[in-house]
């Protein structure tokens, strides 16, 4: 509790509401969103992570409630029917989905809340939520991207060409977010997500004009 009042303290003196925020983190494969938001949530401890809905199978290292909420397509279904999913999408021949109620129970209890989901499911949140703060995350290059990816040394030469033009498709919906960090160096990207997080982020909107070259570059067919 403490921790928050701080940060709520830290936002006034800012200049910005301490209205609880609803934050929504997307990025193209091998950007590095995951290790950047598992560091953010440990800095911040009046944030906390929307815990999703799935229809796949449950790992043996996951645990319901933690790791996903693991529901039926029945179930999940409902839910979209009726309104209470934020966003939802179908990857493969799984349904995925952020659940209305649990980011609301959230946020009630003073927490700022962050979502980690694909740009397709932001712009679902935005249209839901636009009071919520949007960001993107975005590699220093084609070329540290393509070497991140296949640092990964799990897939094909093939899977790894498509990922690679699935992000640029990725890349290319940047300028539907409002903020925007480039991962160069990892703890940089991690200082600059915690300035957006304590109301401090005007030096990342992703309308800044020195994003340009890097857009042009990543972008190039």
């Amino acid at each position: 509790m403490i921790w928050q009042w701080l940060q709520k303290g830290w936002r006034q003196f800012m200049g910005s509401s301490t209205t609880p925020q609803l934050y929504v983190v997307a990025a193209p494969s091998g950007a590095g969103k995951t290790t950047l938001v598992k560091a953010l949530l440990e800095q911040h401890e009046g944030l906390r992570m929307s815990v999703s809905f799935t229809t796949r199978s449950k790992r043996n290292t996951e645990v319901h409630g933690q790791d996903y909420w693991f529901v039926t397509v029945e179930e999940i279904q409902r839910l979209a029917d009726e309104g209470g999913l934020l966003e939802h999408a179908q990857v493969f021949d799984n349904y995925y989905g952020t659940g209305r109620d649990q980011v609301q129970a959230l946020l009630d209890q003073g927490y700022d809340v962050l979502l980690e989901i694909d740009w397709q499911g932001a712009r679902q949140v935005r249209a839901a939520m636009p009071e919520s703060a949007s960001i993107f995350i975005l590699p220093p290059s084609r070329a540290e991207l393509e070497r991140r990816l296949r640092g990964r040394s799990t897939d094909s030469d093939e899977v790894i060409a498509r990922r690679l033009r699935d992000s640029v498709s990725d890349m290319s919906h940047w300028n539907e977010f409002d903020y925007v960090i480039v991962n160069d160096d990892f703890d940089n990207a991690v200082s600059d997500l915690s300035h957006i997080i304590d109301g401090a982020g005007q030096a990342f909107r992703a309308d800044r004009e020195s994003l340009a070259p890097l857009i042009d570059e990543l972008l190039a067919r």
